[in-house]
């Protein structure tokens, strides 16, 4: 085989691999900021607060608000996290709450409540 074919069967190859090799479109994948089960609750009453002073929008999580129920701090603390997390992100913010959240692929959204992702 000559270098050119070589060549060419090289550009031939990787031009199959890239086109079967799915790529992210915008708005394809989302992701969502949530409580992590495993943290205590004075924790997360910690956390939530901060998220609320510093970026989240918790007028949702407030009584006769769509997402104040269920009136859990884990329920809070998911929906502030969620929206520290999308409107900041943008500026380099992380879902991290000193290991108080994590990430999901799954939309926590419930009932009434919708918890927004910006992509």
């Amino acid at each position: 085989m000559s270098m050119s074919s070589s060549r060419y069967l090289h550009i031939i190859i990787a031009l199959i691999f890239f086109s079967i090799i799915p790529f992210k479109s915008e708005g394809q994948f989302h992701d969502w900021c949530i409580a992590d089960e495993q943290t205590p609750d004075d924790e997360l009453v910690q956390a939530l607060k901060w998220a609320c002073e510093n970026g989240a929008n918790c007028t949702k999580i407030q009584e006769n608000q769509p997402c104040y129920l269920p009136n859990t701090v884990r329920g809070h603390a998911s929906y502030a996290f969620n929206s520290y997390y999308q409107n900041m992100k943008q500026k380099g913010a992380s879902c991290y709450f000193n290991s108080a959240a994590l990430l999901t692929a799954k939309d926590p959204s419930h009932d009434a409540c919708k918890f927004e992702v910006i992509p």
